[in-house]
C-alpha cells in the first residue's frame, strides 16, 4: 500500500510567498461542525475497516486503496464498501466511500488515471459501490497555462460524467490531495477541480510547531490565506495529522483543525512509512464523538 505524506522539503515554491490570514474581500464560511475522513490503506477484511465500519458515530469519509487503485476492486471491496456506506455519522448521513487513484502530481498518463477510476465505479452489477473518487499526490500548483489544474479539471469531469450514468441522482464527491495548501486557480468558479482538497497531510509535530503555512490556498499576489471565500458550506478543506501523542494532542489536533478551515480532518497515532494503516489508539469513536462537539 502506498502512503502519501508531504515533507515540507517539497515545499520549495511556497517557501517563498508571503503568508497571510485571508484572501481580499474573503467572506467567512458558515459556522458548521467538524467532521471525520480517514484514510484506510488496508486490505479490505483488515481490523481497521472492521473498526471503522463499527464505530459510533462513524466516520463521515473512508478512502478505500486496494494496491493504489489498481487491484481489482471486487466482491470483497464492493461487500466493505456497502457494509461503510451503511453507517450513520454525527450529523445524521452515511459515510461516503472513496476510491483511491494515484496521479503523479500531474504527471501520470490520463488513460492509466481514468483506468484506475473506472475500476471502482463500472461494476459487474451496474450498481454504484463507493461515492466518488480521492485523487492522491495532486499538483499544488496551477501549471503553465493552468495545464495542471486543467489536467484534474478534466479528471473531474469525468468522474461526474461516469457516476451520473450509472445513477442520475447520485450526489459524487472528488477530493483532490496535494497534501499542502493549493494555487487558488484549482478553486476558480467554472473550473473547480474537486469539492475538497486536502490542504494539509504530515506530523502532529509539524502541524503544531510551525509547519503551517498558513492558510488552505495561496496566489502570488495575496500569499497564503484561509480560502474561505472557496467554502460556502464548510466542505472544502481536510487535514490529515498523523504521529499524533495522546488523546488530549487529537483535542488538539481536530481543534486546531477546525480553526484552520477545515471541514474534514483525521488525527492518527500511526506513524511512517504508512501512518494510514491501523487504527488510532482511542479508537475511531473516540474521535468521531469528540469531533461532533466542535463548531
Amino acid at each position: 500500500m502506498r502512503t502519501r505524506a508531504k515533507g515540507l522539503a517539497a515545499l520549495l515554491l511556497g517557501s517563498m510567498l508571503a503568508v497571510t490570514a485571508a484572501a481580499p474581500g474573503a467572506s467567512a464560511a458558515p459556522v458548521r461542525g467538524l467532521e471525520i475522513g480517514v484514510p484506510a490503506y488496508v486490505y479490505p477484511n483488515d481490523p481497521m475497516l472492521l473498526a471503522a465500519q463499527s464505530a459510533q458515530p462513524a466516520p463521515s469519509i473512508v478512502i478505500l486503496n486496494p494496491g493504489n487503485g489498481d487491484v481489482p476492486f471486487d466482491a470483497s471491496w464492493q461487500a466493505r464498501a456497502d457494509a461503510l456506506r451503511g453507517r450513520t455519522t454525527a450529523a445524521g448521513g452515511k459515510t461516503r466511500v472513496l476510491g483511491y487513484v494515484h496521479t503523479e502530481n500531474a504527471t501520470r498518463d490520463v488513460d492509466a488515471v481514468l483506468a484506475s477510476v473506472r475500476n471502482y465505479l463500472v461494476t459487474g452489477d451496474g450498481r454504484l459501490h463507493v461515492d466518488g473518487i480521492f485523487f492522491d499526490t495532486t499538483s499544488r500548483d496551477c501549471g503553465p497555462g493552468n495545464a495542471n489544474r486543467d489536467y484534474y479539471l478534466n479528471l473531474r469531469r469525468q468522474v461526474q460524467s461516469l457516476v451520473h450514468a450509472i445513477d442520475p441522482d447520485a450526489e459524487e464527491l472528488v477530493v483532490d490531495n496535494p497534501g499542502t495548501a493549493v494555487a487558488d486557480c484549482f478553486l476558480e468558479p467554472g473550473k473547480r477541480t474537486a469539492d475538497t482538497f486536502v490542504t494539509y497531510e504530515n506530523t502532529y509535530a509539524a502541524y503544531t510547531g510551525g509547519g503551517w503555512l498558513g492558510g488552505n490556498v495561496f496566489n502570488l499576489t495575496a500569499g497564503y490565506y484561509s480560502g474561505a471565500s472557496f467554502d460556502p458550506d464548510g466542505t472544502s478543506f481536510w487535514h490529515l495529522v498523523h504521529a499524533v501523542p495522546d488523546t488530549a494532542a487529537l483535542h488538539t489536533a481536530l481543534d486546531t483543525a477546525f480553526a484552520r478551515g477545515a471541514g474534514y480532518a483525521y488525527a492518527t497515532d500511526d506513524v511512517l512509512p504508512n501512518p494510514w494503516d491501523a487504527s488510532p489508539g482511542w479508537g475511531f469513536g473516540a474521535e468521531t464523538s469528540y469531533a461532533a462537539t466542535i463548531g
